[in-house]
């Protein structure tokens, strides 16, 4: 299943251009960000998180999209490049961006404070998996519009189709809202960000619980 998963979304990202406003971290390479083979470290570090576990995932965990700090410059949902150059952080590898630092992202340490316990259970995805920007300003977030979210409802059917998780937890409205056009059951928690850090990881326990985990 995990070989099928990183093929399925190597497939249909890989190869789709950016917009002005809509960065595919894994396809482009901003040659005042990047290094000049940001595109494919970024590709090979989200191969190695979906494929790099002892077992399948039992739970899907969507978020929004990628930030201008994490996912955007490591290419694994709601992790930065500081975590993945980590030697005891569970998914390894390399940094993408030409800074003199690699990218930390406040999110990504507050999710992985929870998450990592349960690393193999959970498999976290983007229900935009590229990064919206406003024009001209790279490092800016925006939410996505709802035809982003539409362009990307059939990627997300056969990610969970595929993966046949037996939980899926929507972070956030917009993850709910588009797991619920697709009419799969999920369950929502609160995004870790604003606040928001106690009751996302209540809400990731206590599905785990009732897993048994």
């Amino acid at each position: 299943m995990l070989t099928e998963l990183n093929a399925l979304i190597a497939k249909i990202l890989f190869s789709q251009p950016s917009s002005l406003d809509l960065f595919n971290p894994y396809s482009t390479v901003d040659p005042e960000l990047d290094l000049p083979d940001a595109n494919l470290i970024r590709q090979n570090n989200l191969a190695s998180y979906i494929c790099d576990r002892d077992r399948a995932p039992r739970i899907l965990l969507l978020a929004e999209a990628p930030g201008p700090w994490g996912c955007r410059f490591s290419g694994v949902p709601i992790t930065s490049e500081q975590q993945l150059l980590d030697p005891d952080f569970p998914v390894h590898g390399r940094q993408s961006s030409s800074a003199s630092e690699p990218h930390k992202e406040y999110s990504a340490s507050i999710y992985w404070k929870t998450l990592e316990p349960f690393h193999a259970s959970i498999f976290t995805w983007n229900t935009v998996p590229f990064h919206p920007h406003y024009p001209g300003k790279p490092h800016s977030i925006r939410t996505p519009r709802q035809s982003e979210i539409n362009r990307f409802l059939p990627l997300l059917k056969e990610v969970v189709d595929v993966m046949s998780p037996e939980s899926i937890l929507a972070v956030g409205r917009k993850a709910e809202k588009a797991l619920g056009i697709l009419g799969f059951e999920q369950v929502y928690v609160r995004h870790p960000s604003q606040g928001g850090a106690t009751l996302f990881a209540e809400g990731v326990r206590n599905e785990m619980n009732k897993l048994g985990q």
